[in-house]
Order: structure tokens, then sequence, then C-alpha cells
């Protein structure tokens, strides 16, 4: 996630955002925006640390050395003078935990996925005392469109005239889903995702094999090429998905999150729908996903899995879920122009996809 002590950054690709950011940003509150899985998150704790860096003190401009008190303090996730602002469910899964949070298992809540305005307030608080080491405060807020409309207005003051020596950088898929008045508080930087070659050659040596695969499969997105890899998908079992899938073999998706489920239906929606109109799959090697079947049938399908993962948290009995998943998928997979089906003409009694409405 940050310069480490050998002093190479977490991803390649930040080298050039990062550089540009130190030699020319003068701003207190920086939004940086981009697509998931391109590393935001990496990005801002990377630049945090280059902004606490004890030994880049003499050099401005430079990236952090990975080595100093400041850097391990970062690395370790205890530095005085950094605070993290994320949603509990991503604090637990990244380890940047508050000192309020209990350890797994003690709490009994269901993790938030918001930011909320008891965190904020904290922030706010803490930003006021002075620094610990002498080198200013950072709030890195990730990302901010979680933050729940009391929380981003209680921000707002901070995020216009926060005291000398604070900087915030917030991160966002997209700026749009934010108050207009956080966004014209920052000044704002667009994180690219690397070339297809640089991204190939990073998970290459992260050992995932066929990398292109992979990539393809996560829109170009290298963190997610690697949560997927890292989740025990290979790329062969990527490339053998539609047939399975359109076989109504269930082995193909067992074991995994329903979130993952939904994500990879989608996207074999998705490129069975593009071979149906005449273009090229998107998501999946050339040849693997079946051709021939009803667009009006693909369209169906891709309303009710619309309508599924809008409930995605709602408390499923995941095996029953798959195999209706499954039962769907492989019905508009199967159903043809020319015989007229659809999944819902063609659903065997009992299997329905039935939940919240």
């Amino acid at each position: 996630m940050v310069v480490g002590p050998d002093g190479s950054l977490p991803l390649p690709w930040l080298k050039a955002p990062l550089a540009t950011v130190l030699a020319s940003h003068r701003g207190h509150a920086l939004l940086v925006h981009g697509n998931d899985g391109v590393g935001m998150l990496p990005f801002a704790l990377t630049l945090a640390q280059a902004w606490l860096c004890e030994s880049a003190a003499e050099s401005a401009g430079a990236q952090p050395c990975g080595h100093c008190a400041s850097c391990h303090l970062i690395q370790a996730h205890l530095h005085p003078d950094l605070q993290v602002l994320m949603p509990e469910v991503l604090r637990r899964q990244h380890e940047w935990l508050r000192v309020d949070d209990k350890p797994e298992g003690e709490d009994k809540r269901k993790p938030s996925k918001q930011i909320r305005i008891p965190e904020v307030r904290s922030v706010i608080d803490w930003v006021f005392k002075t620094s610990a080491r002498g080198r200013g405060k950072v709030v890195v807020l990730h990302p901010a469109e979680a933050l729940n409309p009391q929380a981003a207005n209680a921000l707002l003051k901070t995020l216009e005239e926060p005291p000398p020596g604070t900087r915030i950088v917030l991160t966002t898929a997209d700026p749009a889903l934010l108050l207009p008045t956080v966004r014209s508080r920052c000044q704002h930087l667009r994180l690219a995702a690397p070339a297809a070659a640089d991204a190939q050659a990073w998970l290459t040596g992260q050992g995932v094999l066929q990398a292109d695969v992979l990539l393809a499969a996560s829109s170009g997105r290298p963190l997610e090429a690697w949560a997927l890899a890292q989740g025990g998908v290979q790329a062969e079992q990527w490339r053998a998905l539609p047939a399975a899938v359109a076989r109504g073999q269930a082995g193909a998706l067992q074991g995994w999150p329903l979130p993952r489920v939904l994500d990879a239906l989608h996207k074999l929606c998705h490129d069975a729908m593009a071979l149906a109109s005449g273009a090229v799959p998107r998501y999946f090697p050339a040849g693997s996903v079946p051709a021939g079947a009803s667009l009006a049938a693909l369209s169906a399908w891709s309303r009710e899995l619309g309508r599924v993962t809008r409930h995605d948290d709602h408390p499923w009995n995941e095996g029953l879920m798959l195999d209706a998943l499954l039962a769907a998928a492989s019905h508009a997979l199967r159903a043809t122009a020319a015989d007229g089906t659809s999944p819902a003409a063609n659903r065997e009694p009992g299997v329905r996809t039935a939940g919240p409405r």
C-alpha cells in the first residue's frame, strides 16, 4: 500500500502521477479520481507518506524514502500525524483500524459501508491538535462517496479552511457522486489506468499466469485482476466459465462470494449480448462465449441480474441463490431467436430468484 523499506513504490505506474503532484500541488485538498482497481488508495497513502517523510524534507518533490522513522510508522499503520478515514468494512479489509474498532468477532454488528458523522467529527478534532512529528498532518479519505450526507456536510468547513500544515486527500471512482460543495473545495487529479503491457508485467511479476486473460476480465484494472487471482480464479477457469454456466454446472461458481458471482454473470451477459449484436466480447476470450443466444432473452436476463444486484447485501440463502442464478443464466444462454424462448419461459418450476423488489 505504501513505499516499503527497500524504497520501491507499491505500484510502478504510480511514479509519474506521484512526481507530478509532489512537484506542483500547493493546495490543501486534493481529489483523486479514477477507476476502482487502478490503485487510488495506494496512491493517496504514498502521497501522504511523501508529505510526512523526514528524509525527503530537504528535497521538495521527492518520493518517500521508505526507511526513515516516519515511513516506518506509516508502514506499521501507526503514524500519529496520519488519519485514514474509510468505511469500517474497508478498514478491516486493509487492516487500518481505528482505536474504537472492536476486534473481529467481538462486534456483532455488520461492518458499515459508510463513513459516518462521528468518525468525521473525530478527525476534525484531531486536525486542530499540534503535529506530533512536525511535518504537518494528512487525512486520507477513501472513498469520498462513502460519506453519508451528514458526514459530508460536517467536513465542508475543514475542507475549505483546514489548520495550517494540514492536507486532505480524497479518492472517488466518480466525482459526480460527491456533493458539489465537496468537489469545489478540492483540486482534482485523474489517476489513469496503466498501459496494458505495464499492468500485465506487474501481474506476471506477482505470479499471475496468463495475466492478459484476468486483466481483460477486470476491464484493464490490475488490482481487480490481482484480487481475482488471490481469490483462486485462474485464467483457464475464467476461460471455461461461459461454457460451464451454459451447461448449468454449479461447480464452476462453487465457493465464490455472491458479489463475485453476480459480477461474473453480468460480464458474461454483456459479452453474450455483444455477440448477439455482431460485436466482440470484452471480458472473456474470443471463442469462449456461446453464440446464437436470443438478444431478447439475454436482455431479460440482464434486467434480472440488475434486480438481484441491487439487493446483494440481502441475507440470501447463498446456495439456493446460486442455483437460481445458474438456472436463469443457462436458460438465457441456450435460448435462441428461432425458438422464441426466454429465461422466464424456460425456467424450471420452483426455480426463482425471488427477493426484495
